[in-house]
């Protein structure tokens, strides 16, 4: 596994089996935020860095219930008794009480009861975790969310999108639950302006929003 620092509150944790697969541990005050948790095998190389870095887990936070998200979750939550939190729209899903829409058969990602819902206000809009402010972007699944660190300027996108030679591509067509809905979910980078884009499927990309237009043209 590969760790690269990309701000100074962010790691990158790489793998590769076909596609790139990352993760992300995130430092927030005395402890680490792990967002998502790959594939099985990635468990031990997320717990090696989190000993590296000398610092708790405080919580595990998923972007979505795909099993390239969640394979290495029990194993860490086996290790260090973090919460994991999920939109609440996702939840049925991750744990095989419904099918993923286009999927025939529903499929348990996660153990029922494991995932506690992201915390909203009394409005239903979801509320900032420590220094990360988690954003619904459906599309890729029903309750897909992203993470923006706003004083890093990261935002932190699951399979919000893939890349292709450095150019933003649309998410994997054939894991998509809706592709019109993930596409506008897409603007979010034309909202925030992020310094950077990282993702699970594809290379980081420097300020995001430059590309939109022409991402836009392409796939909507």
């Amino acid at each position: 596994m590969k760790t690269v620092q990309l701000s100074p509150h962010i790691w990158r944790l790489g793998s590769w089996m076909v596609l790139p697969m990352n993760v992300w541990l995130v430092r927030s005050g005395d402890g680490l935020i792990l967002i998502d948790g790959g594939i099985p095998t990635m468990a031990k190389g997320i717990l090696r860095t989190m000993e590296q870095l000398k610092l708790p887990l405080k919580a595990i936070l998923l972007t979505h219930g795909h099993s390239d998200h969640v394979g290495s979750v029990n194993e860490i939550v086996k290790q260090t008794s973090a919460p994991v939190y999920l939109y609440k729209d996702e939840i049925p899903y991750a744990e095989g009480e419904l099918p993923y829409p286009g999927r025939k058969k529903a499929q348990k990602m996660l153990d029922k009861g494991l995932a506690s819902p992201l915390p909203e206000d009394s409005e239903g809009h979801l509320q900032p975790w420590d220094s990360l402010i988690p954003i619904w972007t459906p599309g890729h699944s029903p309750g897909h969310v992203a993470y923006y660190h706003k004083e890093d300027g990261v935002l932190i996108g699951g399979d919000l999108f893939t890349t292709r030679k450095g150019r933003l591509a649309r998410p994997i067509p054939m894991f998509t639950s809706d592709m019109k809905t993930a596409v506008r979910s897409g603007a979010v980078i034309k909202d925030l302006q992020p310094k950077l884009l990282s993702i699970c499927h594809g290379s980081d990309i420097s300020h995001p929003h430059l590309q939109w237009e022409g991402y836009w043209a392409r796939w909507s």
